[in-house]
């Protein structure tokens, strides 16, 4: 794109003509992915636990020809299916949206029950996120979407957008599906023959997003390093089995700014996810009293914490400080976690402090619902945890995290100390570039309004750059030679 509009730049000169170049925003990105999409723009706003990726948030975007995911992470099979069949009812397939499909490590069975929701309503788009391995469940909602069409080509009904941060989790999505998993989806009757003999032929994935220092489940990787290191992967892939090259490649992480969105486009992202600063918006489904704390946020608010979904394995989140002190709070937890075997070894002085100013409640109290909870959902796992004090100990920690996202999303004044707020650095970015405007304010920010003024003020960057490139090769600098191609 920059070559094309440097040559026309440079051509022009010689004639005395006076130049008139705009780029579109919808000229940002790869065109394939908006076709398959049916959106306007590469543009994605990423699921958000606990619907905070609202209803709200995704029927907005698809009615503007913009592509979002519901926030199902963390929410009952029951609160998926109510959401998730309204959507449908809604938006059916005519416009673009889709569920973002988080990986249950504590209880995986979960994640066949989305699958089955997903299936009965005709949910054609998943934003996979958190997985360290695909899973069977994944592995079967993405299979049972192929089939042959009457030219011979493989459809893919069910489009997955792998969100990840890991080079060897970018290797499983971008090649087939496991083989021992597509025999044994096959050997339950999960697929049938034609959906087994196709796996061999397309990836796991349409799209991978390259999740570099984000909000929420995060490796803090650098986007300037990471996105290179997934696309060279994926071209090293497609070496071996050609159409890992369909997969698109896009960028999140860091991008509340229209800065930030031209250097994505121009590191060579096929699209754009944007993810917590879309909790600032009318639209999001957290409280008011959240919004008015991440629209304070600045450059150093941010801070990381265990990630309750995957507390055991250590697994970090980046979440609000300012205002906060979930981070704190929950890293001594995961300290308490490493260091004892049981509930009992804690100090009574520690023990008096947690219950106080972590649970509101006492730890006995605690086990009870999250044994109640268990008792419905995962008996086995219960009894595990009655034998086991360890794990009843992570059990029991696990409950502060579900109960920190309960306080946010409830929003009392009171609680606030408590609340967890997933929460990256772009945050920081999108208040200063929104400070003193009419958008300043998170009561008249609306999810497709920022998105198109963060396209179009990045497509104007990109081109206001270009200008200053050619310019600088009209004067007779070096650094681009007339009529070369790069």
């Amino acid at each position: 794109m920059v070559s094309d509009i440097l040559q026309y730049f440079n051509c022009l000169i010689p004639y005395g003509g006076r130049m008139s170049i705009t780029i579109s925003p919808k000229a940002l990105g790869n065109s394939n992915f908006r076709n398959d999409h049916g959106v306007r723009l590469a543009y994605v706003v990423g699921g958000m636990v606990k619907a905070i990726g609202s209803k709200s948030i995704v029927e907005r975007m698809a009615r503007a020809k913009l592509l979002s995911f519901f926030g199902a992470g963390g929410l009952s099979a029951s609160a998926i299916e109510e959401a998730v069949s309204g959507l449908a009812a809604r938006l059916g397939t005519e416009f673009p949206w889709g569920v973002n499909f988080l990986h249950n490590f504590v209880l995986p069975e979960a994640e066949e029950a989305v699958v089955d929701i997903l299936l009965h309503h005709d949910v054609r788009r998943v934003e996979a996120s958190a997985f360290i391995t695909p899973t069977p469940a994944l592995a079967r909602w993405r299979l049972l979407g192929l089939s042959v069409t009457s030219d011979g080509s493989i459809r893919r009904r069910h489009q997955v957008m792998a969100k990840l941060s890991r080079g060897e989790v970018a290797k499983c999505f971008l090649k087939p599906v496991e083989p021992g998993i597509v025999a044994r989806l096959l050997s339950r009757g999960d697929i049938n023959d034609e959906q087994a003999k196709l796996a061999e032929f397309v990836p796991l994935c349409d799209d991978i997003v390259v999740e570099a220092d984000s909000g929420g489940h995060t490796d803090k990787r650098v986007a300037l390093a990471l996105f290179p290191v997934i696309r060279r992967q994926r071209d090293a892939i497609v070496q071996r089995f050609k159409p890992a090259s369909s997969v698109r490649i896009g960028l999140a992480g860091g991008l509340g700014s229209p800065e930030a969105i031209a250097a994505a486009f121009m590191l060579g992202a096929d699209f754009v996810m944007t993810g917590s600063i879309n909790q600032a918006t009318v639209e999001a489904g957290t409280s008011d009293l959240a919004k008015d704390m991440l629209q304070k946020v600045g450059p150093q608010d941010c801070d990381m914490a265990p990630a309750g979904d995957m507390f055991e394995i250590g697994t970090k989140i980046q979440v609000l400080r300012r205002g906060s002190m979930f981070a704190a709070r929950g890293n001594r937890l995961y300290d308490l976690y490493r260091s004892l075997e049981s509930l009992d070894q804690i100090s009574q002085r520690e023990r008096t402090e947690i219950e106080e100013k972590c649970m509101g409640r006492s730890l006995e109290e605690v086990w009870e619902e999250t044994a109640s909870y268990y008792a419905r959902v995962a008996p086995n796992e219960l009894q595990e945890a009655e034998v086991n004090p360890k794990k009843k100990m992570a059990m029991v920690f696990r409950w502060y995290f579900i109960h920190s996202n309960r306080l946010t999303l409830e929003g009392d004044p009171s609680k606030k100390s408590n609340f967890q707020i997933h929460c990256g650095p772009a945050m920081a970015a999108c208040n200063a570039w929104l400070a003193g405007t009419a958008l300043e304010n998170w009561r008249e920010r609306h999810v497709d309004d920022i998105a198109d003024k963060l396209m179009n003020q990045a497509s104007s960057h990109i081109l206001d750059k270009v200008m200053t490139w050619g310019n600088k090769t009209i004067a007779g600098s070096s650094i681009v030679s007339p009529g070369k191609q790069y």
